[in-house]
């Protein structure tokens, strides 16, 4: 058996899951099903675990926010963001800082894919970018 797929989980993806956001949450879901069943080895951004906690804080209180963070990790590895992270997503220019350091922390970590709604965002792809609804095709090969 082939090792699973390895992506980083873009934090739009797993805001769609955590507030419900129709008509994105099915495909999302599924994204999330699959890192939670092994069917991926999923990862998230270190810095998407700091917005995601401000953001279910401000909409949820701090201990549901807490909840789901621990949930997340039970299920994602942390996609560390460093100086060298931080460096290349700088040096790439791209006209949103925060999407460059989503992908140069894919890059960093060696990731097949990084699953986002709204890969338009990433201008280069050093590594190949998909919609939550095109990741699941790949698993059924």
């Amino acid at each position: 058996m082939a090792d699973p797929l390895r992506i980083l989980v873009d934090l739009n993806v797993v805001l769609d899951v955590a507030q419900k956001r129709e008509p994105f949450y099915a495909d999302s879901a599924d994204v999330l099903d699959a890192a939670a069943s092994g069917e991926v080895e999923g990862f998230l951004a270190a810095h998407s675990i700091t917005t995601l906690f401000y953001i279910l804080t401000r909409k949820y209180g701090r201990a549901t926010a807490v909840s789901i963070i621990q949930q997340m990790l039970d299920v994602f590895t942390v996609a560390p963001v460093n100086d060298l992270v931080i460096r290349h997503a700088l040096a790439w220019g791209w006209r949103d800082f925060e999407d460059a350091v989503q992908m140069a922390a894919a890059v960093q970590a060696g990731l097949d894919y990084l699953v986002t709604r709204n890969p338009k965002d990433f201008q280069a792809q050093p590594i190949p970018v998909l919609l939550p609804a095109h990741l699941l095709p790949l698993l059924a090969v």
